[in-house]
């Protein structure tokens, strides 16, 4: 029973990844991520 568990939890860590990475390549995110670290950094 574990070891299904562990592979239900890894298979839903993975697909999250896969969202995360296809969420943060979309250009609107990454540049309005880019402009968040930009002004953090200019604030100093």
């Amino acid at each position: 029973m574990a070891t299904a568990e562990y592979a239900i939890a890894t298979l839903g860590a993975a697909t999250f990844a896969g969202l995360l990475m296809a969420v943060l390549q979309g250009g609107d995110v990454q540049s309005l991520l880019t402009s968040l670290i930009t002004t953090a950094l200019s604030a100093g």
